[in-house]
């Protein structure tokens, strides 16, 4: 059984969460938290393998408390947004976040992701990604926030593949636009996340941004 740990401060959107999560016969809602402070208090307690995140939450925000999860092991985080405070989405990102979800996500789809996840792979729908993207690009240019020396570990080939996935381009798209096979481009970003130490697409995709690629 996948254990999930449901943060969501509004009753009735984490009820209807708890619901489509317990209609799948591999997931048990561990535990549910009205805010970040009791969310990381329960990941403590109860260990439960995806806290399933709202990034707006009272006493301890959803950036803060996936730092706090992250940092301490406790579980991978699924991070729910509406890109009301793109910061906020920037920073889950950034704390270690493994997936993330529009609130409008269909039933099933959710299901998928708290599975995937709960496999030790990150998961964003292509939509998040193509507008996390664009609002990067539509901030000030500022100075760099990342080092360019952790790109020295990559080849030319992944280097190429990271470009593309700043962009926000599928699998398919990068295969295409490389001429490479497209099982060939998920062994290269396999690769590249590894060795970056990142956890999902959107973070290589995210740090290509901050480095201007």
């Amino acid at each position: 059984m996948i254990r999930v740990l449901v943060a969501e401060d509004q009753a009735a959107v984490r009820a209807g969460l708890v619901l489509i999560l317990g209609s799948a016969p591999d997931i048990e809602v561990a535990g549910e938290a009205a805010d970040g402070e009791r969310a990381v208090e329960l990941a403590r307690e109860l260990r439960p393998d995806v806290v399933l995140m709202d990034v707006q939450m009272p006493r301890l925000d959803g950036v803060s408390a996936t730092r706090r999860l992250v940092a301490e092991g406790l579980a991978d985080v699924l991070v729910l947004t509406t890109f009301d405070l793109d910061e906020y989405v920037f920073g889950a990102l950034r704390a270690g976040a493994a997936g993330f979800l529009l609130k409008n996500t269909e039933a099933n789809d959710l299901i998928t992701a708290v599975r995937t996840v709960a496999g030790g792979e990150g998961v964003v729908a292509p939509a998040v990604t193509r507008r996390l993207i664009a609002e990067f690009a539509a901030r000030p240019a500022r100075e760099p926030t990342a080092d360019p020396a952790v790109l020295d570990a990559l080849t030319r080939r992944e280097r190429e593949v990271l470009s593309c996935l700043g962009e926000g381009l599928s699998n398919a798209a990068i295969a295409t636009r490389l001429d490479m096979a497209e099982a060939t481009v998920k062994t290269h970003v396999s690769r590249l996340l590894g060795k970056l130490e990142l956890r999902s697409r959107v973070q290589a995709a995210v740090l290509a941004q901050e480095l201007g690629f």
